[in-house]
């Protein structure tokens, strides 16, 4: 699992870096597109992931003590958290299509180096947009996890996927700091 996560720290990073390059070279319009994202849905997200963080270390807690009913509980909050980080950017993205912020034919921006913000844009929906993906893959292990602790409820269980699992999701968390 940390090799898996440090070859994504490397992924994130290039991305990250890129970001940084074109910031420093179009300051001025990437701030102005900047000022298109939501504060307080971007601030929402970021305390539903932590929030998750928090489920998830008390759901490995919870499998190493051999409970499974909290184990189960702190998985389905931290997977309803999951789910609520991509509907709170489903709308987010919402209005970035309404607006035809949307890297493409269609975009419009108006100031006038628009490509410059376009430039904004195509980073701000990879970058989120792969943590979106990351943040699915991790609600499909949780779920997963859920149906593991449920059928093996009666017998000892080992810790380590639930473990891992988390790993994984401090892993999303901590990116979603970043971003």
């Amino acid at each position: 699992m940390w090799i898996f996560l440090v070859t994504e720290v490397l992924f994130f990073g290039g991305l990250f870096t890129a970001y940084i390059i074109y910031r420093s070279k179009y300051f001025v319009d990437f701030a102005y597109a900047h000022q298109e994202l939501s504060v307080p849905l971007g601030g929402l997200n970021t305390a539903i992931l932590l929030t998750s963080s928090f489920t998830m270390a008390l759901a490995v807690r919870s499998a190493m003590l051999n409970r499974w009913k909290p184990q189960m509980a702190y998985l389905a909050f931290t997977l309803l958290c999951a789910l609520g980080f991509l509907v709170v950017k489903y709308f987010e993205y919402g209005h970035k299509f309404h607006h035809h912020l949307v890297p493409g034919p269609d975009f419009h921006f108006p100031v006038p180096q628009a490509q410059h913000a376009e430039i904004f844009f195509v980073l701000y929906f990879a970058m989120t947009g792969l943590h979106g993906l990351h943040v699915l893959v991790g609600a499909i292990a949780i779920a997963a996890l859920m149906i593991r602790t449920y059928l093996m409820r009666n017998r000892r269980q080992d810790f380590v996927p639930v473990e891992m699992t988390g790993l994984y999701w401090h892993f999303v968390d901590i990116v979603w700091i970043f971003l």
